[in-house]
């Protein structure tokens, strides 16, 4: 029975050290893929965020333009998002965007509604 699996002269074929290498060398090398493509998602919502900010950010300058004498949309002191999508669609912006990841977009009237700030939370906290 033995004689069974040894190689023959001239017969082609792998034998089981091979295929067991092969294998591991192409799990090691998906592993490597996979941790690079979650660092690429990471990065491509944290552009998203900025991207968005800065879309919602010409929408209130297109509003303050149009309600000067108002100022921004919302009440200082609390978190405005919800009054300042009602302001804003559809008239500045088509559809207000949220975020891609399980955070959330953060807006702020100061007093006086002269002045606004917003937030974002960014993955990696590198990013400028």
């Amino acid at each position: 029975m033995l004689q069974y699996f040894k190689k023959r002269a001239g017969e082609k074929g792998f034998t089981l050290i091979e295929l067991l290498v092969v294998i591991a060398i192409i799990g090691i090398l998906a592993t490597i893929v996979l941790v690079s493509l979650n660092t690429a998602r990471s990065k491509a919502r944290d552009v998203r965020r900025v991207s968005d900010m800065r879309q919602v950010a010409l929408g209130l300058e297109m509003y303050y333009d149009d309600n000067a004498s108002t100022g921004y949309p919302g009440a200082a002191g609390t978190n405005q998002w919800t009054a300042m999508e009602t302001a804003l669609e559809p008239t500045y912006i088509s559809s207000v965007p949220s975020d891609p990841g399980t955070g959330s977009y953060e807006y702020w009237v100061a007093t006086g509604n002269q002045s606004y700030g917003l937030k974002a939370t960014l993955e990696n906290t590198n990013n400028a």
